[in-house]
């Protein structure tokens, strides 16, 4: 290595580092990730070109090692305690009790969101990292120090001040978004999935081979030491603020409190908290924050007198499978519906929980009679979770999927790199009452006033069959409807007449196709200009049009396949429905032609459709993130990250009113 590349790689450590201690610890980061990309993937050129001068300790060796063949044990010099649960206000009354009959003087106490993961203990001799071991049995557990490196929150040194022995501890977390992309392919691969995040972690720190952890954002937050002998802190908080100077992560949702009532305030707002939270909780922490007085209290044989989980209500629940029902959704998929004894969960009654498709059935290994654990986060619809085999009936019977369409009878199929079946019938009865509110609500045809309660009638009575249907009611055909008055009746026929005239965009929104949302309704309708057009659209005509790529080319060739589709547009169209035809200005230069836009922020008049609307009307194009092909920001108040990264690479700011002004011009 030349000394140029030595100086190179000692200073490129040190700065990754540093940016490392900003961004996961301070949360400000001092340079964009691709920046930071760019810097870590010359070390690793450097590295590799030398690999004598690899540093164990340098920010490259977080991709992971050699695989190992086993985890050696690891005795901890303090041992890792579990902690005493409370599941009531009464049983944390007794707790307050109980410290102020023994300490007898006020005290804080810190409370702290108790995390659901894997607990953890790493090791730092002289401000590098030694060993990182599990809890094990408290006494002895694994060392597995080399997929603990792998974790990019986990600095292998420390910064400098750091004692020459340092025993942390803290939880090991999988953020719920990357266990459910985990899980996904997991699914797609034939795999188990895993039941929950903290399992999840939990199985990816105990993989053998390090690189399959490093694959994992896993995440670190220290609460915790073996012993504060020699450490200049004297209290919980202060231990807290010195571990984040020393470059380790801890949580900033902690507070200090006086009493119970304070105590009941922080552990409501946790609670309200906590479906928004990135990772999983459940519950709290609180301990007492003085260290003198958490020696006063002590220990018993298993769990320190000074600290207390108080536990959420249980939002996992084992109960069993009766049954699985097939509904059926506006886009014809098939969604299976687990039936199950009721169970409380969470502190909500569940009878039924999503399964989401045939795919996961499988992973799953379901069976009819079996059972189950199941789930519910927040107000999220309960999901069953895994089988418990070990109380597998004799009676238990494999969950068919239908053949039929559980509604209509029709066919229903499975297109190749889906996971969803389909009816494939237009007119099905249980996709006509969504497909029906999809086509009158107010982005799509905008029937003011013909709500569910007059859908339901529709379809009951059997005045509509079809979209088209709608259009041919009269004013005897809605007062024979019970308890209807002749005002609101009258009022909903003008309604319906006003839909008539509508947009293109609108009129190919409201035909429900799967994957066309408003935003791709209104390119189609922007590119081909008239209906004819568009149902005369070849594949290659279809990915011409900006953001159509081959799913959604797909979705519409296999709707406009469908005769019965064709015959209800033609319907429509016999019976006075008419989408206008978009001004052909193609000979008319526009002022914004071939400019990118970013918008940001919150503008003062323009909502974010609307300013959209607006520079895709004049020729601009406008797209989510920032990159050098961005020719302006549009700001707003708030503005976040992407207002840093244009100012980097020198691209254009603009407020509301400078948009307008841009747009006013005309060349």
């Amino acid at each position: 290595m030349s000394e140029t590349d030595r100086r190179r790689v000692e200073w490129l450590i040190e700065a990754l580092w540093m940016y490392n201690y900003h961004y996961y610890v301070l949360d400000s980061p001092l340079i964009t990730d691709s920046e930071y990309d760019r810097l870590y993937h010359e070390l690793l050129q450097l590295e590799a070109r030398n690999p004598t001068f690899c540093s164990p300790h340098s920010p490259t060796q977080k991709v992971g090692g050699m695989p190992l063949k086993k985890f050696p044990k690891h005795r901890h010099r303090e041992a890792m305690l579990s902690l005493q649960n409370v599941y009531s206000e009464l049983e944390l009354r007794e707790v307050f009790e109980r410290w102020q009959a023994d300490l007898g003087q006020d005290f804080l106490v810190v409370a702290e969101p108790k995390f659901d993961g894997l607990a953890i203990e790493l090791v730092y001799e002289k401000g590098l990292l030694a060993v990182a071991s599990t809890r094990g049995d408290g006494e002895t557990g694994e060392d597995v120090t080399s997929n603990v490196k792998t974790i990019r929150s986990v600095p292998l040194r420390l910064q400098p001040g750091a004692p020459d022995l340092l025993e942390v501890r803290g939880e090991i977390l999988l953020p719920k978004d990357d266990f459910r992309k985990l899980n996904e392919e997991r699914t797609l691969q034939g795999e188990p999935v895993f039941a929950n995040p903290r399992n999840a972690a939990a199985g990816s720190i105990r993989q053998l081979d390090p690189k399959v952890a490093a694959k994992r954002s896993l995440d670190l937050f220290c609460h915790g030491i073996a012993s504060s002998d020699g450490l200049p802190v004297k209290s919980q908080q202060e231990l807290l603020q010195y571990l984040k100077s020393l470059g380790l992560r801890t949580n900033q949702f902690t507070r200090s409190v006086h009493n119970e009532a304070e105590l009941l305030a922080y552990y409501r707002d946790v609670a309200t908290a906590r479906a928004t939270l990135p990772y999983e909780i459940d519950g709290i922490v609180l301990k007492v924050d003085s260290f003198q007085l958490q020696k006063q209290l002590g220990f018993t044989a298993r769990a320190p007198r000074w600290a207390y989980a108080y536990k959420f209500p249980a939002e996992e629940a084992t109960t069993r499978l009766q049954e699985v029902l097939f509904q059926v959704g506006r886009t014809g998929a098939i969604t299976p519906v687990a039936v199950l004894e009721p169970v409380e969960v969470g502190g909500v009654v569940v009878s039924r929980a999503t399964l989401h498709n045939e795919d996961q059935i499988g992973a799953l290994d379901l069976r009819i009679h079996d059972t189950v654990v199941i789930k519910r986060a927040g107000d999220v619809i309960p999901e069953v979770q895994r089988v418990v085999l070990e109380k597998r009936p004799k009676n238990a019977k494999a969950i068919l999927f239908p053949k039929e369409c559980p509604s209509c009878g029709d066919e229903v199929v499975r297109a190749e790199g889906e996971a969803a079946h389909r009816c494939v019938r237009f007119d099905c009865p249980a996709q006509l009452s969504e497909r029906l509110k999809h086509f009158v609500s107010k982005r799509a045809l905008n029937i003011e006033g013909l709500g569910e309660k007059w859908t339901l009638l529709f379809l009951e009575s059997g005045l509509v069959k079809h979209f088209s249907d709608i259009y041919d009611l009269t004013l005897r055909d809605l007062l024979a409807l019970e308890r209807q008055g002749e005002k609101s009746a009258r009022k909903l026929l003008a309604a319906i007449e006003t839909s008539k005239h509508t947009t293109l965009a609108r009129f190919i929104y409201s035909l429900g196709i799967r994957f066309v949302g408003e935003r791709t309704a209104e390119l189609l309708a922007l590119h081909f200009k008239t209906l004819e057009r568009f149902l005369a659209a070849s594949d290659d005509d279809l990915l011409k049009v900006e953001e159509v790529g081959d799913v959604v080319k797909n979705a519409i060739r296999e709707f406009l396949a469908g005769k019965h589709n064709l015959k209800e547009i033609q319907r429509l169209l016999a019976k006075g429905v008419v989408p206008a035809e978009v001004a052909d200005d193609s000979r008319t230069e526009k002022s914004l032609s071939g400019a990118t836009f970013v918008i940001t922020g919150t503008l003062p008049s323009l909502s974010r459709e609307e300013a959209e609307k607006l520079i895709r009307s004049l020729g601009g194009k406008v797209t989510q993130s920032v990159s050098q092909k961005t020719n302006y920001l549009v700001m707003g108040e708030s503005p976040g990250s992407k207002l840093d990264k244009a100012k980097k690479l020198g691209i254009a700011i603009l407020d509301e009113q400078a948009l307008q002004a841009l747009a006013a011009k005309r060349t």
